[in-house]
């Protein structure tokens, strides 16, 4: 199923085709720190995602062999890509229709911010889940 999504300020939108993983909520320091609070991210396989709209594209190393995409624009996080994994992780709350989409559990809640609580029900892993979830990577999802 095809969806669109794009940042706060519209200088880059994008189209996904096919099916969307679930939804993998990450703790880790790095996710926390680009949005603020944990991050929530679905994924696509790199041809995939097309970028409808890219002015305001930047890209981040945050580690070796994994960047992360935002607005230059408007600050808004998008994507994180483990590179040469042949997937791209999209955050869900950039998506303009996220029906559909159910989230699996989370990862890296040993890095979890103290002011709250994981009581969802979902599997936590205090790193990456081993493959237990429907991860393209390890932080971010």
């Amino acid at each position: 199923m095809d969806k669109t999504g794009g940042c706060l300020c519209g200088a880059v939108r994008y189209r996904t085709t096919g099916d969307l993983r679930p939804v993998v909520y990450c703790h880790c320091g790095q996710c926390r720190r680009t949005g603020g609070h944990f991050g929530a991210f679905t994924s696509v396989a790199e041809g995939a995602l097309a970028l409808t709209e890219a002015g305001g594209l930047a890209w981040f190393e945050s580690s070796p062999g994994v960047r992360r995409g935002f607005c230059r624009d408007c600050g808004s996080s998008l994507f994180w890509q483990r590179v040469g994994n042949g997937r791209i992780s999209v955050a869900a709350g950039t998506l303009d229709d996220d029906s559909g989409l159910v989230a699996a559990g989370h990862i890296f809640a040993q890095d979890k911010g103290g002011y709250y609580a994981i009581d969802d029900g979902l599997p936590v892993f205090d790193e990456s889940s081993g493959g237990v979830l429907p991860e393209s990577g390890t932080a971010g999802g």
